[in-house]
């Protein structure tokens, strides 16, 4: 609604062309004293008006308004004197064309130039073939279609990418808000998969052992060693809880994975078998581990010994996951009964509904319990296009029927013959062609901008030749202007295209130390994205004012070659044609005149790429203090878990393993019941959540894997890559300085997938970013060099998209060490 409210209304053009129109036909001459005739009037009436009607509605049907409005155009411009279509049959149809353009794909609308400029080709071939002067006009009407086509795809596109930023800046701020809670969620669930897991496995070893300790006494040194084992896994599994994951080539294969999880279920005198297909590493293959622990932990507490089967097939378009257990034998204790806390239900199916999947449980008809997860498959359904094939073809038909309309009353186009008997090409055919060759290269410029390129300059110095091919007699500077519009469309793109025009250039590359303090990092609580993303703003250069040097340092070769070639071809051009102005005065203004348009064309793309860059840099702001202030947020959540947790469960899990060593299975048993009570109240808690009031603690290298997650979920990729290298714990003040700089990096902005690889040789820790091509810009390279010079490292940009820094370890200063515990 608020975007309706804001468009102009789209019956002022039309109104405005019709104004304009009856000036130039019949007010032009009605002033000459020419009054048109009443048949003449009505005809017009009779275009004019459907035509503006069409041309009002023209966004609810943009093709057909198109079709119609050249038409009528058309058939009115035949009994009609010159002139009287002229407005409506170029501006109008240029309208209705750049409403095509905007409202439907680009398909459509290169189909509909394309098709308008043979079509309006074929009919003058028709009437009257084809002379020189209805040739140049045709060209001259054809470029007016291609600007026409040409903005409406460009405003398309922007309109898009507006659409795109905000929708992502949307995404980005839902984010900031949801990152605690899905920090908090994803902590409860680990904590419940793997301590209610391994305790459980303790507690109905210890119990089965207590219970045949008279006729299997070797079972009580088996619980024994089988507790300190599992208690120290705990251990370190919940300190892994709170560290980034590892890199994927660490990790076992799921199929593995799976199997290791099966033979520790077998370890507990658990009947399973298993039929696994291999799963690739990601989402689907966590979920699919996680459900098989679950079911199989609910096995063991309420139905031990009970024979399961688990299934895992792995298809094209699902994966299913089955696990089947029968009733448990007579006789069967259940030791682990009571022992969950209710929610392992809904951790399954969590699981299988955050990978698009569903997940069903229940009872089956021999008195088991079964759980089925049905997960995506191999391939994902593929994308549904835009406009199917179908509609494609019949596009295509239907622009070939109304091109070869015209050729209906006429087969055969007789070629214009010149009076000695020779054939004769016309000047405006060889236009056309070069046009032609022209918007071909057009085409080609964002895949082979060089190629493009190439082929204009080359294509310039065949106008003057195909004016004296054809005896073209019309204004002789017109098709060489012609030729350098071209040019300096692809200069504008260029300039645009290109990072850092008219905001200064870096100096230098290779290794650098900075200096100088950091001033504003956006700590604290409470912050705004706008103070938070103060250190991200220096990524983006606030633009500097344009200079002529501005214009000459990028591109420059291009920039002489194109200004060179066109004042040849102007100069060659008006010299042929003859005059008696001197040569030299001929050659001076060429080069002055070709300075003029490509100097505008490359101004034009200066203005163009600073506000561009303005834009990504003022949304890349926002996301830069979105991002820290969620990392930040869901950090000190993550922060308090692990609080509770070395107070609750790892202090009751100590004194399990104590007990085990100390050979009290009694004890044992007892401590890990108290470590699962602890689990309990702990969950409790987290779900709860915390509302008190306190200063966040500033992330540290821990933080990496929230800082990537948030940037997966605002559109780019990341991934962390933390070698065995790296300590667990490192001086305060490089552990700060590494995050603060790996959180610059990525606050520089792009789109590039990113990767952080961590490494450490004993004496110096190494953080390597590739995939951030914005990190060698000026002010991003000061930022990380004021990071990393009062610790003593260095900074390095030997490749492009690639950043080193380098701290050393071992005389690293202390001076952070109040900042991190704020």
């Amino acid at each position: 609604m608020k975007s309706m409210l804001n468009r102009p209304d789209d019956r002022l053009l039309p109104v405005l062309l019709i104004c304009v129109q009856a000036v130039v036909w019949p007010g032009a001459a009605l002033v000459r004293g020419a009054v048109p005739s009443a048949s003449a009037l009505l005809v017009a009436v009779l275009v004019a008006g459907p035509v503006t009607a069409a041309l009002a509605l023209r966004r609810a049907r943009p093709v057909v308004t198109l079709v119609l409005v050249a038409a009528a155009c058309a058939v009115g411009a035949g009994p009609l004197p010159t002139g009287a279509m002229a407005v409506l049959g170029t501006a109008g149809v240029a309208l209705a064309l750049f409403t095509v353009a905007t409202e439907r794909d680009t398909f459509t609308a290169v189909l509909c130039v394309v098709a308008l400029a043979v079509w309006q080709s074929f009919q003058g071939l028709t009437l009257h073939g084809l002379s020189d002067r209805d040739g140049l006009d045709l060209v001259l009407t054809a470029l007016l279609y291609a600007i026409a086509c040409g903005a409406g795809l460009l405003v398309r596109r922007t309109r898009r990418a507006r659409r795109a930023a905000e929708e992502l800046l949307k995404r980005a701020e839902i984010e900031r808000h949801r990152l605690p809670a899905v920090e908090r969620r994803r902590m409860e669930r680990e904590l419940h998969d793997v301590s209610a897991h391994h305790l459980t496995a303790v507690v109905v070893t210890a119990g089965a052992a207590l219970g045949l300790r008279e006729r299997r006494p070797e079972l009580a040194d088996e619980a024994l060693r089988f507790a300190v084992e599992t208690g120290l896994e705990v251990t370190r599994a919940l300190g892994a809880v709170r560290a980034p994951a590892p890199s994927r080539e660490d990790l076992p294969s799921p199929e593995e994975r799976l199997l290791d999880l099966v033979a520790g279920f077998r370890r507990l005198d658990q009947h399973v078998d298993c039929e696994l297909d291999p799963l690739p590493d990601g989402t689907v293959a966590d979920a699919a581990y996680g459900i098989v622990r679950e079911a199989l932990t609910n096995v063991a507490r309420y139905a031990p010994g009970a024979r399961t089967k688990v299934l895992v097939r792995y298809g094209d378009t699902r994966t299913d996951v089955v696990v089947t257990s029968a009733a448990p034998p007579a006789g069967a204790v259940a030791h682990g009964a009571g022992l969950g806390g209710g929610r392992g239900q809904g951790f399954l199916r969590s699981r299988a509904r955050e990978t698009g999947g569903t997940l069903h449980t229940g009872p089956t008809a021999d008195g088991g319990w079964e759980v089925r997860a049905a997960l995506p498959g191999r391939t994902a359904a593929p994308p549904e296009r835009s406009v199917p094939r179908g509609y494609r073809l019949a596009q295509v038909v239907a622009a070939v029927g109304l091109v070869v309309q015209p050729l209906l009353p006429t087969l055969v186009v007789r070629a214009e013959e010149t009076p000695s008997g020779a054939w004769h090409v016309s000047a405006g055919v060889l236009f056309a062609l070069l046009a032609g060759a022209q918007a071909v290269a057009l085409l080609w410029l964002r895949r082979a901008p060089r190629a493009a390129q190439a082929a204009l300059l080359a294509l310039a110095p065949l106008w003057p030749v195909a004016m004296a091919v054809g005896d073209y007699t019309g204004p002789v500077l017109l098709p060489p202007v012609l030729g350098m519009l071209a040019t300096g469309v692809v200069l504008a793109a260029d300039v645009a295209r290109r990072p850092g025009q008219g905001q200064g250039r870096e100096t230098g590359h290779g290794q650098e130390t900075g200096q100088g303090q950091e001033t504003g990092t956006g700590t604290g609580t409470g912050a705004s994205p706008s103070r938070t993303a103060a250190g991200a703003r220096t990524a983006v250069d606030a633009p500097a004012p344009l200079s002529v040097a501005a214009l000459l340092t990028v591109a420059a070769p291009l920039t002489v070659a194109a200004v060179l070639v066109h004042a040849a071809v102007m100069t060659v051009a008006v010299l042929d044609r003859g005059t008696t102005v001197p040569a030299w005065a001929v050659a001076v203004g060429a080069v002055l005149g070709s300075s003029l348009v490509i100097g505008a064309a490359r101004w034009t793309g200066v203005l163009r790429g600073r506000r561009e860059r303005a834009d990504r840099g003022t949304r890349d702001e926002r996301l830069a203090g979105w991002t820290e202030e969620a990392v930040r947020d869901a950090w000190a959540e993550r922060r308090r878990i692990a609080a509770g947790l070395e107070t609750t469960v790892l202090s009751r899990t100590a004194d399990m393993v104590a007990e085990a060593e100390a050979g009290r299975l009694d004890a044992t048993a007892d401590r890990a019941r108290e470590a699962l009570a602890a689990m309990r109240a702990l969950l409790d808690t987290v779900r709860e959540g915390d509302t008190r009031p306190e200063l966040r603690p500033q992330p540290t290298l821990q933080a990496l894997d929230l800082l990537a997650h948030q940037c997966r979920a605002t559109g780019r990729d990341v991934r962390i890559r933390l070698t065995d290298r790296v300590p667990e714990r490192l001086p305060t003040a490089v552990d700060l300085a590494a995050y603060h700089a790996a959180e610059t990096v990525l606050a520089a902005g792009g789109e590039e997938p990113a990767v952080l690889e961590l490494d450490a040789d004993g004496y110096t820790l190494t953080l390597t970013a590739t995939g951030v091509p914005h990190a060698a810009r000026p002010a991003v390279r000061e930022r990380l060099a004021a990071r990393v010079a009062p610790l003593g490292g260095t900074l390095t940009t030997d490749r492009p998209g690639t950043v080193h820094l380098r701290l050393p370890l071992t005389a690293a200063p202390e001076q952070g060490m109040e900042e991190g515990e704020r």
